[in-house]
């Protein structure tokens, strides 16, 4: 009995260690988000002065002054929210559906080549955006695509973002073939295997690469500020850089900072109502059956 209770004494130690050590590794990547939530109520004096969390006085006028002072008055971040999910949602649209059928071909059918151009899909992951953005504006300046979102939107529907084809292709591994050649006996085309089975089936690893491409086109400063140059067509992420910039005197750190708030909201939503599939298609995307 006593060996028992030393070895649960021991067990409980080791998970209390690890509990604490998760802890304070969370509060620590937390801790800017709970500065910036604070901070965003402060004046902006009391930000670089005060080593306080909670502010001396609740400025919630920072929100009201904050969502006006886009470009002086004349675009507001209702604009650029607007401009937002104009952008934003039909390139999560066109990605997961452009991929799906890339990734259900290059699993499902053998075609010429396909061994060849396999590892060139995947070697394509391996090419910074910095080599190829020159190229791109070129190309998109020579369509007359520049200071709008075609350079986001039509390479979204050519299934551009190898990583989202390789997620899938490793996911659809798992997925046994039987069901495909059950439903060819019951009369069903490729497309219908693919729309009725698979799809239901691949809800984790679409939802996986939804929230994934909605998180990296929301917060994509670099390609926009290239591509997109009228302030009424700005993004969120121009927007808070356009904060700064139009400042006739010192920035308005408290105002960023309630719009930066306001801007993560839709992100936390997302995350938390998708979470359960996220995790999932995380962890089976790799697994081959």
């Amino acid at each position: 009995m006593k060996e028992v209770r030393s070895k649960m004494k021991n067990v409980l130690k080791t998970a209390l260690f690890r509990h604490l050590v998760l802890i304070i590794i969370g509060i620590a990547l937390i801790y800017p988000v709970i500065f910036m939530i604070f901070a965003s109520f402060k004046d902006t004096n009391e930000i670089f002065t005060s080593t306080k969390l909670f502010p001396a006085v609740w400025h919630l006028e920072n929100y009201v002054h904050g969502w006006k002072s886009g470009a002086t008055g004349v675009v507001t971040y209702t604009n650029f929210f607007l401009n937002t999910f104009k952008m934003v949602l039909p390139v999560v649209a066109f990605t997961v559906i452009s991929c799906t059928l890339a990734a259900y071909g290059f699993a499902r059918f053998d075609f010429p080549f396909k061994k060849m151009l396999f590892p060139v899909l995947v070697s394509t992951l391996m090419l910074p955006n910095t080599v190829i953005i020159i190229p791109r504006f070129m190309l998109f300046k020579n369509l007359g695509w520049l200071d709008s979102y075609n350079p986001f939107l039509v390479p979204a529907m050519f299934a551009v973002y190898p990583f989202f084809i390789f997620m899938i292709i490793q996911f659809l591994r798992g997925v046994p073939t039987s069901l495909d050649e059950s439903a060819k006996i019951d009369g069903c085309s490729s497309l219908q295997i693919l729309v009725h089975i698979l799809a239901p089936l691949l809800k984790p690893a679409l939802f996986s690469a939804g929230l994934f491409q909605f998180l990296w086109t929301w917060n994509d400063f670099y390609n926009q500020f290239i591509f997109i140059n009228s302030p009424k067509k700005f993004t969120l992420s121009l927007g808070l850089r356009l904060s700064i910039d139009a400042s006739t005197e010192a920035v308005k750190w408290n105002e960023v900072m309630a719009m930066s708030l306001c801007s993560i909201i839709p992100l936390f939503l997302l995350f938390f109502c998708a979470q359960k599939y996220f995790v999932e298609g995380i962890a089976t995307s790799g697994l081959k059956g």
